[in-house]
């Protein structure tokens, strides 16, 4: 089996995990506050990094961009606090494919902060995949369809931060350093307000939390893993399974059925995706020396 093929099972297996972790953050934050599931989440990938931090110490805390890691912690902690919340306040299906609004919003600010070109395969893209999230968000004389579809797009343009830093550090600061700061930082973002919003979860909450955080931990090295194997061009369009597998799992576990415009605004996405990822493919193909 070939590595690319290899990359594919794995990123299959780590965007079920996601799905799943989604849905588990639904049924939680209908009894505890989203801060307080990101919190558990945070314990459990700061304990997966543990090993690499007991290497590291105390060089993996330091930085030569200290800025940049502030940035990049509250575009994460905007994310992942954000994501949440959305498939607390919307159907699964309709917080996912708003997500995904964080490719167009990093091809913008790559544009803007790291000088990438922004070609005209990006921009075709960027275009298509904003008018797939208005479909979604169906804004008219009336307002949005609901005020709470902000809320995964907000989590997509903090994702778009945390990406766009990390493309800057990766350069000159290590992995240990990148995985430390962000499993220790956002899980005290996420656990200083606990002193006013902490509710102590019964033993079937205690074990939704913990399953939750473990599968989710589980997702990030499966996904690393994933990307570790196969073309990251390649392993990216799997990333869009995460739709179906959230449609199955709205409609398996919350009776949920999408709408028209939800599956329109996902088609939409989806093709301008992949659109840009096959232009942006063949332009490196027609630049390989022969």
């Amino acid at each position: 089996m070939s590595n690319n093929m290899q990359g594919i099972l794995w990123a299959l297996l780590a965007t079920a995990l996601f799905a799943i972790t989604a849905a588990m953050a639904k049924v939680a934050a209908a009894h505890y506050h989203v801060l307080q599931i990101l919190f558990f989440r945070q314990c459990f990938v700061l304990a997966s990094a543990l090993p690499i931090l007991g290497h590291t110490f105390p060089q993996g805390f330091k930085t030569k961009h200290p800025l940049l890691h502030v940035f990049r912690l509250l575009g994460a902690f905007l994310a992942l606090s954000s994501g949440i919340w959305a498939v607390a306040l919307l159907p699964l299906t309709t917080a996912t494919t708003l997500a995904f609004a964080q490719v167009f919003f990093v091809a913008l600010l790559a544009a803007v902060f790291l000088e990438e070109k922004l070609t005209p395969a990006r921009i075709t893209g960027v275009l298509f995949g904003f008018l797939g999230v208005l479909v979604v968000m169906r804004p008219g004389m009336d307002g949005l369809s609901s005020v709470y579809t902000l809320v995964p797009v907000a989590g997509a343009l903090g994702a778009a931060i945390a990406v766009i830093c990390v493309r800057h550090l990766s350069q000159t600061e290590t992995t240990a350093t990148l995985l430390v700061y962000q499993a220790v930082f956002v899980g005290l973002l996420a656990g200083i307000p606990l002193f006013w919003l902490w509710k102590t979860p019964d033993l079937q909450g205690f074990f939704l939390l913990t399953g939750m955080a473990i599968i989710a931990t589980l997702g990030q090295w499966v996904g690393v893993k994933a990307l570790r194997l196969g073309e990251a061009s390649v392993v990216g369009t799997v990333e869009y399974m995460k739709l179906i597998y959230a449609a199955l799992l709205g409609f398996v576990i919350f009776a949920e059925t999408p709408d028209t415009f939800t599956l329109l605004g996902a088609a939409l996405i989806m093709f301008s995706a992949l659109y840009m990822m096959r232009q942006e493919q063949r332009q490196k193909a027609l630049l390989k020396p022969t």
